[in-house]
């Protein structure tokens, strides 16, 4: 798809690794940080590893607003799940993501940070693009979250994004990754701290 695109592109998966709770943001984060040195990227796809576009229309390069692609989901009934939607599929320029200060480094357990990144590109001044029609769908791998928890405190941090959206994110971010690049792809895995971010708690 990518190739019939004509788009110059890498894959880099990341993966947590320790005892604390997923954190997907996080992972954006370090994964962007992660990819900017290899090569002076301009756009960036962060992509959930079990949605698969359905529409090779779905064009997977950055506009000069961020980009939501995953707008019908099987799983959803092919239907928006609600208009502030961002999680899935989203696409930003890399000056967008340094303006934003990236992904809240707080939401550790399912749910919310994609709400609180919505949050983050309207306070920098941008607004979500979506593709049109169907263009947007995808089918999502069935799979189970065996043991993994929903972050009670995402309400709470979601009331206070503005104010934390200059101080959580890329520039309080510290990690030490592991790094391996195979033919087709980069791997990197990395154990996640509590004390990398320190305002989940901010209140």
């Amino acid at each position: 798809m990518l190739q019939r695109q004509r788009l110059q592109f890498g894959f880099y998966v990341v993966e947590q690794t320790g005892r604390e709770p997923f954190n997907r943001a996080m992972l954006f984060n370090v994964g962007f940080l992660e990819a900017m040195k290899d090569k002076a990227w301009d756009c960036m796809i962060f992509h959930d590893v079990d949605h698969i576009p359905e529409n090779d229309l779905n064009y997977y390069g950055c506009r000069d607003m961020p980009r939501h692609y995953s707008v019908l989901l099987d799983k959803y009934y092919y239907a928006l799940p609600y208009e502030e939607f961002f999680g899935g599929v989203s696409g930003l320029k890399v000056d967008h993501i340094h303006r934003m200060n990236g992904f809240a480094n707080g939401f550790w357990g399912w749910g919310g940070e994609d709400d609180d990144m919505w949050n983050r590109v309207h306070n920098a001044g941008y607004s979500v693009s979506r593709p049109p029609g169907d263009i947007g769908s995808y089918t999502s791998i069935p799979h189970h979250h065996h043991g993994e928890v929903q972050f009670l405190g995402r309400y709470a941090l979601l009331r206070k994004s503005k104010e934390r959206q200059k101080v959580d994110g890329l520039n309080n971010l510290y990690y030490s990754p592991l790094v391996v690049r195979r033919p087709l792809y980069t791997n990197i895995t990395v154990d996640l701290s509590r004390d990398s971010a320190p305002l989940q708690n901010y209140d």
